[in-house]
C-alpha cells in the first residue's frame, strides 16, 4: 500500500564470521555473540567558532552562518534536467579531517542554508581508509527551489574505496574507514551579489551491525505518557498530483512527515510561496514540500539530507542521524522534539499498520503510558487518521533492523536538544 518512496538503502559493510573463515575456529551457533547496536558518531558545525577550524576559500564565517565573500572560480554548469547552462561562481569551505573512533562504513551529511533563487550548493565528502584518503565523493547538489537548478543526488560514482547510494556514502568491503572530510562549495550567479549562506553542517558515520535481530524492546526513557501536539497530514489524500514530483500518495510520506514537524513549529511555507498549488488540493504546503524535497536523479522526494534542508528555508535547524534506541528517542520527546525515522517492513511486523512497505518515513509524536510508540502516520486515508499506537518492540524491530535507526531531527535554532547519553559516542 504504502512508503515505497525510496527503499531502504542497507548496504552496510561489516565483517562477518563467515569473511573469516578459515582464519579462526569455528563459533558454535550457540555461542555466537548476538550483533549490538549500531555504532554512530555524529559531528557538527554550527558556529564561527566551528568554521574557523576549517579551511575557508572565498567564504567568512560571520556569528550565525558561513557566508560567501568572494570567488575563487567559476564553473559553468550543465544541468542534466532541463535548466540551460549556466556560468557560477563559487567559494568553499572544507573541514579538518574528522576522527571516527571506529571502523566505519557508512556516512550521512546535513545541513541547512539560506540560499535566494540564484544560489546553490555541493556538499561532498572523503574517506580515509588505512591511511590513504579517497576522492571527493559528491553527496548531494541543494538549491532552496528549482528556478535556475535541479537539486539533485549524483550516480555512478563508485571506485575501489566506496560509492554513493543517494545521499549515503558507503564504503567498499576491504575500506572501512577511520577518518573522513567535508567539503562545501557554495555557488551563485556569475556577477552576482546574491548571497548564500551555510547555517549547519553535519555529518553522521555509522556501522551497523549485519542480520541484527532485536527480541527484547529497549527500557523505558521516561516519556511515557507524553503526547506532542504534532498537526496530522495523510500523503494518501494527494494520490495523484504534480506527478511530475513523483504523484503524491505513496510517494510523499517523507515531505508530509516533514510538513508535520514544521507545523508543530509554527513554521512553514506560507500561502504566497505555494500559491502554485491547485486550489482544490487540500493542504498545499505538503505539495509545496514535495516539490522542495524532490530529488531529480534519484526521481523521488525521500532524499534524508533534502528534507531537514527544506525545513531550514523556514527557520529550523535539523540534521541526519542514527539513534540506537526507543530509550534514545524518549529522550527527545521529553525535550519536545518529535522525531522522523526511516524504516520498512511487512504488514504482519508492525501491527496495526495494515500495510507493507519497502520504505517509509513517520513522526514519533510520543508514547503511551506503557511505553508504546504514538506516531502520526502518514500513510492513512484522510488526515484524521493519521495517529497511530504501535507496540514498542514491534516498531523497534523494524526501524533498528531495516535503516539501522535512521531519524530526522528538526527543531528551531536555541531549542535544547536532549543530553547525551553517557559512556557511548555521540550521535546527536
Amino acid at each position: 500500500m504504502s512508503g515505497i518512496h525510496r527503499s531502504i538503502r542497507r548496504l552496510v559493510v561489516v565483517v562477518t564470521a563467515a569473511s573469516l573463515a578459515g582464519a579462526l575456529p569455528a563459533i558454535p551457533a550457540s555461542a555466537k555473540p548476538t550483533p549490538g547496536p549500531p555504532q554512530a558518531v555524529f559531528d557538527r558545525w554550527t558556529d564561527q567558532a566551528d568554521f574557523a577550524a576549517g579551511q575557508s576559500e572565498g567564504v567568512v564565517a560571520s556569528a550565525t552562518a558561513l557566508e560567501f565573500e568572494h570567488a575563487i572560480g567559476q564553473l559553468r554548469y550543465d544541468d542534466p534536467f532541463g535548466h540551460p547552462s549556466r556560468d557560477w561562481d563559487y567559494a568553499r569551505w572544507t573541514s579538518p579531517v574528522q576522527p571516527v573512533g571506529f571502523d566505519a562504513t557508512e556516512l550521512v551529511a546535513s545541513w541547512t542554508a539560506n540560499a535566494p533563487a540564484g544560489t546553490w550548493l555541493q556538499v561532498e565528502m572523503r574517506a580515509t581508509a588505512a591511511g590513504t584518503q579517497s576522492k571527493w565523493y559528491i553527496l548531494g547538489r541543494w538549491a532552496g527551489d528549482d528556478e535556475y537548478l535541479h537539486r539533485t543526488s549524483v550516480p555512478s560514482q563508485g571506485d575501489s574505496d566506496g560509492f554513493v547510494a543517494v545521499d549515503t556514502f558507503v564504503a567498499a568491503d576491504d575500506r572501512q574507514f577511520s577518518h573522513y572530510q567535508l567539503r562545501v562549495t557554495l555557488y551563485r550567479l556569475a556577477g552576482t551579489t546574491r548571497q548564500i549562506a551555510l547555517r549547519t553542517l553535519g555529518a553522521m558515520a555509522s556501522n551497523v551491525p549485519a542480520n541484527r535481530k532485536i527480541d527484547q524492546a529497549s527500557p523505558l526513557g521516561g516519556a511515557q505518557g507524553i503526547e506532542l501536539a504534532v498537526p496530522r497530514y495523510s500523503q494518501e489524500i494527494h494520490v495523484g498530483e504534480y506527478p511530475q514530483w513523483d504523484g503524491g500518495g505513496e510517494a510523499w510520506c517523507s515531505p508530509t512527515s516533514t510538513s508535520m514537524v514544521l507545523a508543530y513549529w509554527n513554521s512553514g511555507p506560507t500561502p504566497e510561496d505555494y500559491a502554485w498549488v491547485n486550489p482544490a488540493f487540500a493542504d498545499p504546503w505538503v505539495d509545496h514540500a514535495a516539490r522542495g524535497t524532490y530529488d531529480y536523479a534519484y526521481e523521488g522526494a525521500g532524499n534524508w539530507p533534502f528534507n531537514p534542508a527544506y525545513a531550514g528555508q523556514y527557520g529550523t535547524d535539523g540534521f541526519v542521524t542514527r539513534l540506537r534506541s526507543l530509550t534514545e528517542v524518549e529522550q527527545f520527546i521529553k525535550a519536545g522534539i518529535p522525531l522522523i525515522t526511516s524504516q520498512s517492513f511487512k504488514a504482519n511486523e508492525l501491527p496495526g499498520a495494515g500495510y507493507s512497505t519497502s520504505g517509509h518515513l513517520m513522526v514519533i509524536i510520543g508514547f503511551t503510558g506503557s511505553g508504546d510508540v504514538i506516531a502520526n502516520d502518514p500513510a492513512a486515508p484522510n488526515n484524521a487518521a493519521v495517529r497511530h499506537v504501535y507496540p514498542r518492540l514491534n516498531f523497534e524491530r523494524v526501524w533498528q533492523q531495516s535503516s539501522g535507526g535512521i531519524v530526522y531531527v528538526i527543531a528551531p535554532p536555541g531549542h535544547a536538544l536532549p543530553p547525551h547519553v553517557a559512556g557511548v559516542d555521540q550521535n546527536w
